[in-house]
């Protein structure tokens, strides 16, 4: 069954009356009157992705680094001409008119370009997954608040038009109390062969799937995770070392969310995700994460909102954005580095679970394996 196909029998199943969608903010959002200039450390190849969005949006990007000057030179030529290449990261952290740094480095590097960019001043946008070991985590997030700086991750599906406006439904209790939240996708991953992805054990569940963990967590903001169980697959046919099949189940004391990930799906893909609460209900479908058609169901009727966007570039704008407000507005970012702990303590349970065939309570694995 098409996706389409599919999404008109859901709702004619429930025999409901088609209403208006409500009007929710889950586009990005940008400060009123804070402008500051902004300084990139990283310059690979998702950063095009960053910059795109931000020259889009109106932000001052002043300064690029890369410890391969050409990254820089290569992003400054396309996207912000007249910005100032850096190799060595201190260069850029020292200049008092970058206020905020977008830190896209390898993980091994990030925590010590954090540490010094909030002890030089700056605010931090920090690339995901934000830290391997949740102890230096906590120290970086207790330093941050330290130095009265703001400290976020780029996890920029929750701006994604189908995250984005689930979130803000959720937020605004149109759904109650959420009982139960399962994702599931299926895709072809396999364009990761022959490229560095390809040497990375947990592919699945620690690069991908670093996403729906934060989304679980961003969903059922206010409940506790008690308890994970994941598992790992191979393909029959699969040439790659990572696994290309992986679930997850995470139990709360009152709601369940499930994962389930087909990563060697050739025909027929799909991307799915269905919220369910005690007053209302989210459906969303499409061929990928790009391309979303979402429905809300309550007992006023059944809400199909047009979303306009995409989650890239989207995604990048809206994590950027809510940074800035949040440094404008003197509060702490939705998707601060605090909150994201607790999606990487499910992705670092759902590993360990994998790795051990054994249920794993969240916080209890403090760090990644080196061989991850």
């Amino acid at each position: 069954m098409s996706p389409e196909k599919l999404r008109k029998t859901v709702v004619s199943a429930d025999s409901q009356e088609i209403v208006a969608a409500p009007d929710l903010p889950y586009r990005p959002q940008d400060p009123q009157s804070y402008h500051p200039g902004i300084g990139l450390i990283g310059c690979g190849g998702i950063t095009k992705d960053h910059l795109r969005a931000y020259r889009a949006a109106g932000y001052r990007v002043l300064a690029l680094c890369d410890l391969n000057l050409e990254n820089a030179e290569r992003r400054r030529a396309e996207y912000y001409p007249d910005a100032d290449v850096y190799q060595d990261a201190g260069d850029l952290l020292a200049r008092s008119d970058i206020q905020v740094v977008d830190i896209a480095t390898h993980p091994a590097v990030r925590p010590r370009l954090i540490e010094a960019a909030l002890l030089a001043g700056k605010h931090v946008l920090s690339q995901k997954p934000f830290v391997l070991d949740l102890d230096v985590g906590e120290r970086l997030v207790a330093l941050a608040e330290s130095c009265d700086r703001k400290l976020a991750v780029n996890q920029n599906a929750r701006w994604a038009p189908h995250f984005s406006y689930s979130r803000e439904a959720v937020r605004r209790g149109l759904l109650g109390d959420i009982n139960g939240l399962h994702m599931s996708v299926h895709w072809d991953h396999r364009w990761v062969e022959g490229t560095p992805f390809a040497a990375i054990k947990h592919l699945l569940l620690y690069d991908y799937a670093i996403h729906w963990f934060d989304m679980v967590n961003c969903l059922l903001n206010g409940q506790t995770p008690v308890r994970v169980f994941a598992s790992m697959t191979r393909t029959k046919t699969q040439t790659l070392m990572p696994p290309l099949g992986a679930q997850v189940a995470i139990e709360y004391e009152h709601a369940q969310a499930s994962l389930s990930f087909d990563a060697a799906t050739m025909y027929g893909r799909q991307d799915r995700t269905y919220i369910a609460g005690d007053q209302g209900s989210i459906f969303s479908i499409g061929p990928n994460e790009k391309e979303q058609e979402l429905t809300l169901y309550t007992a006023g009727g059944i809400a199909q909102p047009q979303l306009i966007g995409s989650w890239f570039p989207d995604g990048f704008h809206g994590a950027m954005g809510e940074l800035l407000c949040a440094i404008e507005e003197n509060r702490r970012p939705i998707h601060s580095a605090a909150d994201n702990l607790f999606g990487l303590s499910l992705c670092f349970a759902a590993i360990h679970s994998a790795e051990t065939h054994q249920v794993v309570i969240p916080g209890t694995i403090r760090r990644l394996p080196a061989d991850i």
